[in-house]
């Protein structure tokens, strides 16, 4: 039988069924291959080519999954092993060869400083220390505080801060204090993070928050009094009972009793302290049962506030003659723009942007502290609170009058700053006068410097390049100038080349009024008396109060590093708060800019209210 080969040739096929395959590939391999009309292909020449010569002229590898050409093969193959040979080579020289490390670039002075700064709180600590406090020459210290003043509803009032160089525990700076951290961890979180400072920060916020708490009902809607202040510290009258200024002694070494001073009526001090627990309930947003605590508290201090009118440091009391508050309608304002943005209740913004309450605040008129921001005045900080709304979420109507209004305000006060303008003295070192030659000045500094760079940042953020001074137009750049020349002189760049804050550079006081660290931890116990010979001696404090920036220098830029004169040497809580805040502004990359949206977690969306119609027209 013939089939029609595909080829051109004639195929017998052998149709006997009984035919083996041996039989079969004997016929194929007897064909005449010269009958074949055109040349095969190799897959066709592999049927027909014998073992031996397959072998000889196989050009592919069959890997499995895949036949690819042998050349190919080979040359991957081959190249794999050259390229594990050069890898093994280059990496044997890398590990044998001397190199140079690159360093990643040393963190900035502010950075540094910072780290320092929070120091000083640790040291400040009062109550039973935690183990990693870190300051080795402090221990636990008023322990009875609370229990040893039967007159007091609050019995347990431990914890907390003491204020400066002293054993006292002032409610009023204090809160100031943990306002001011608080708000500038809400806006520079990632700063603090990139410090590796965040958890330490938030600690010391926590510690101090958490003492306010107990200094009044936390627990009810509703309170009658607050324990204001821990300790006494008048002397005047030539009166030698031991109390926290007459008597020289380490906190841990106190026997005497410490009575509480409680307010009934102390709008100012309960506002602030409103302040103080709605900022940190922002910062504790993630601990949502701290932070509804601080919020409920936060209510109840400023319902107290808003009923009970007055100042807290009444004529003749003890805080009035250290801590002395001016008026309470600021705390209104700073205590009502906390409270709007933890809760994001409109009724404290109605309250906050209600222009009678702006007027009794100071906010249309000048004077010689207009924009200076401080314990006693929180005006300045509010209006920048406040600003931040309008740049950012803008609510309109009824709101924008009046923010519209400190706005404007806080571009004269940025004005006043500035080198240019009159409103402040400056001395021949450069530093701000902000408290017109007085002493103490620079608590006063390191909070303008934190307002001047904050806003800088605002504007930066808004897109917006700058603003105006009358015709004048400035760049956001001026006003982070103005605050790192201020910090700079600060931390050294002074007449004296004297950095004024303690454990930073080479030269700095070491005759800090601070009676913690002026006496040694040598298991001795001095007694009120006793200890005046450390406070008067001339010798160097033998503990090292690192972080702590003291008082400041004259209007000269003179200074005295004398233990005795407080005007020079003494730190408080809240020229260290401020100090921290102006820090975080200006540490690190400037490209890491502020939190533009934490503070405004509990706003809910805004739809402003249309204006209402203008009145019918008559003819």
């Amino acid at each position: 039988m013939y089939g029609r080969d595909p080829w051109g040739g004639p195929l017998e096929i052998n149709a006997t069924d009984s035919a083996t395959d041996d039989d079969r590939s004997r016929n194929l391999q007897d064909l005449d291959r010269a009958a074949l009309s055109r040349p095969l292909d190799e897959t066709q020449q592999s049927w027909l080519l014998g073992p031996g010569e397959q072998k000889k002229k196989k050009k592919y590898v069959d890997l499995g999954c895949i036949i690819v050409s042998r050349k190919i093969f080979v040359w991957t193959v081959g190249t794999l092993l050259v390229s594990a040979l050069l890898a093994g080579l280059i990496t044997l020289i890398v590990k044998t060869v001397p190199r140079h490390h690159h360093r990643h670039s040393p963190p900035d002075n502010y950075t540094l400083a910072l780290h320092k700064a929070l120091m000083f709180f640790n040291a400040q600590r009062s109550g039973k220390l935690p183990k990693h406090n870190n300051v080795s020459w402090r221990g636990n210290s008023g322990l009875q505080d609370g229990k040893s003043d039967p007159s007091v509803l609050m019995k347990d009032l431990v914890g907390g801060y003491y204020d400066a160089g002293d054993a006292i525990k002032f409610n009023f700076p204090a809160s100031f204090s943990m306002t001011m951290l608080s708000w500038s961890v809400i806006e520079y979180s990632a700063k603090y993070e990139a410090a590796g400072e965040l958890n330490h920060v938030k600690e010391i916020i926590k510690w101090g928050t958490d003492y306010l708490l107990k200094t009044f009902n936390n627990t009810a809607d509703t309170i009658d009094r607050i324990a204001a202040q821990v300790g006494i510290g008048d002397t005047s009258g030539g009166s030698s009972a031991p109390n926290d200024h007459y008597c020289w002694m380490r906190p841990e070494d106190i026997d005497y009793p410490r009575p509480v001073y409680e307010c009934h009526s102390c709008s100012d001090l309960a506002a602030e302290m409103a302040a103080a627990l709605a900022s940190a309930s922002i910062v504790f947003k993630d601990n949502k049962a701290y932070s509804q605590k601080l919020v409920h508290g936060a209510r109840t201090l400023f319902m107290f506030a808003r009923d009970q009118r007055g100042r807290y440091s009444a004529g003749g009391s003890d805080p009035a003659l250290f801590y002395n508050s001016s008026s309470y309608w600021d705390e209104f304002v700073w205590g009502g723009a906390w409270l709007y943005y933890a809760t994001g209740n409109s009724s404290y913004l109605q309250l906050a942007t209600h222009p009678k309450l702006a007027k009794h605040a100071g906010a249309f008129w000048g004077g010689p502290d207009y924009g200076v921001l401080s314990w006693d005045n929180k005006l300045a900080g509010a209006q920048v609170l406040l600003s931040r709304l309008r740049l950012f979420l803008s609510p309109g109507y009824p709101y924008e009058e009046i923010l519209s209004t400190f706005h404007n305000q806080t571009s004269i006060i940025m004005c006043s700053f500035l080198p240019v303008f009159t409103s402040f003295n400056r001395t021949k070192g450069g530093l701000i006068q902000l408290n017109h030659g007085r002493p103490q000045p620079l608590q006063y500094v390191v909070n303008a410097a934190f307002l001047a760079a904050l806003y800088s940042d605002y504007l930066d953020t808004a897109d917006t390049p700058g603003w105006y001074c009358g015709p004048n137009f400035y760049s956001t750049d001026v006003l982070r100038e103005f605050a790192k020349t201020q910090i700079d002189y600060i931390l050294g760049k002074n007449p004296r080349k004297m950095s004024y804050v303690v454990g930073f550079g080479n030269h700095y006081p070491k005759h800090v009024h601070h009676r913690g660290a002026s006496i040694p931890k040598n298991k001795i116990k001095y007694n009120c008396k006793g200890g005046w010979k450390w406070r008067d001696t001339s010798k160097p404090n033998p503990n090292t109060l690192v972080g702590a920036m003291v008082a400041g220098p004259d209007k000269h830029d003179g200074f005295r590093d004398v233990r005795t004169n407080y005007n020079y040497t003494e730190p408080t809580l809240a020229g260290n708060a401020g100090l921290v805040a102006a820090l975080v502004a200006l540490s690190g990359d400037k490209a890491t800019v502020i939190d533009k949206n934490t503070i405004f977690s509990a706003v809910p969306p805004m739809f402003p209210t249309p204006p209402p119609p203008p009145a019918p027209w008559k003819p």
